[in-house]
């Protein structure tokens, strides 16, 4: 394989990353031919020695995903480190997704009805007043505050264990990915 070769298929592999992102690996590798070049090494022994440059593509999209969740944790890139899990394994994904969809799901409902639960406490604080309900004006009032509360509490605790399932997601790549590793590296003959 030449180096023009290797850097288009990498940068095919690449596309969805960041330009900026994509422009720096590539040079990376860029510079990995060139300093094999200037000590007398051919760009077919430089290709081979780097491997693949498709699961080059995906080892180094994982990476990008699972660095991104530890940088901000925010939805968005939860969603990148998961995806970049998945990528390391098919295997997996027959495993572990049926699991992860259901707990996904399960926090999704419980996060939901969280919500509804502080709607309504607000719709029985403002309007509980107005109606003639046991307990009288305080009731309703404390009523109200107490589901909003209530439904605060389940959405914090919601989002701390959708943090903790992600940042296990994470750990659980990087282990796998270190111990798929060796296997993936070229062997020497």
């Amino acid at each position: 394989m030449t180096r023009n070769e290797f850097i288009d298929k990498l940068r095919k592999g690449l596309s969805d990353l960041p330009e900026v992102s994509v422009n720096e690996i590539v040079a990376d590798y860029e510079a990995h031919f060139a300093d094999a070049a200037a000590a007398g090494r051919s760009e077919a022994e430089v290709a081979s020695a780097l491997g693949d440059p498709e699961r080059l593509a995906r080892e180094l999209h994982a990476e990008s995903g699972l660095k991104r969740w530890e940088k901000a944790k925010t939805p968005s890139s939860a969603i990148a480190a998961i995806f970049a899990f998945l990528g390391l394994g098919a295997i997996d994904i027959l495993i572990l997704l049926p699991i992860l969809m259901g707990i996904a799901g399960s926090l999704v409902g419980i996060f939901i009805g969280a919500f509804g639960t502080f709607f309504a406490g607000g719709i029985l604080f403002a309007a509980g007043p107005f109606l003639s309900l046991p307990g009288g004006v305080a009731g309703a009032l404390l009523g109200g505050v107490g589901l909003m509360a209530a439904a605060v509490m389940v959405i914090a605790l919601t989002a701390i264990v959708t943090i903790w399932m992600v940042n296990a997601l994470v750990w659980f790549a990087r282990l796998h990915y270190r111990v798929l590793k060796p296997a993936l590296e070229p062997q020497s003959n």
